[in-house]
């Protein structure tokens, strides 16, 4: 696993050790950046990152490689938390992260964060965590009002968004199936 682009570009990551933590490929991040790049780049720059199920945090750093301001971890995991951790070193970036140990599906009240714009969900497949963490983050007050918020969940699972959000774009990458959200 590396950073895809921008000024991290190549730089290493730690990759998980047990079959726990499934991180989203280096093809399937290349695709989901290139759309946003394309896309919806004023999500990006300067943007205040929400990685949840973050994993390794490889898409909260791609992010903050390509021009996001600051990222926010969250992860219950005790594997993830160490890897998120030596992956945040690793790219020094501590001063513009925080990692915090949270079910993603139970955020609880967004204080003392203020609110994100581009939004990471990539849960363990099969679960329905993503629609639990979408009704989280809304009912939690987490987006900002212009927020861009990725699920990604396996191609043959249906996900029914929860009727705060509209899908503005689906992708099929592989046998993920990304969606691209915003706030209804």
């Amino acid at each position: 696993m590396r950073i895809i682009g921008g000024k991290f570009k190549g730089k290493a990551l730690a990759s998980p050790k047990t079959q726990d933590i499934r991180p989203t490929t280096d093809r399937t991040r290349e695709t989901l950046f290139n759309i946003i790049t394309h896309n919806y780049v004023d999500n990006l720059i300067d943007a205040r990152v929400l990685d949840c199920f973050a994993g390794t945090g490889a898409l909260g750093l791609e992010s903050l490689s390509r021009g996001a301001k600051y990222a926010l971890f969250v992860d219950e995991g005790v594997e993830a938390r160490a890897l998120i951790r030596e992956n945040i070193q690793n790219c020094g970036v501590a001063a513009c992260t925080k990692l915090i140990n949270r079910n993603a599906v139970d955020l609880g009240v967004c204080h003392p964060f203020e609110l994100f714009n581009l939004v990471f969900l990539d849960p363990p497949y099969h679960r329905q965590l993503g629609e639990r963490a979408l009704e989280s983050l809304y009912q939690n007050n987490w987006l900002a009002n212009n927020a861009l918020i990725m699920l990604e969940e396996h191609s043959d699972v249906e996900v029914l968004i929860p009727k705060f959000y509209t899908v503005i774009n689906t992708r099929i990458i592989s046998e993920s199936k990304i969606y691209f959200l915003k706030l209804t």
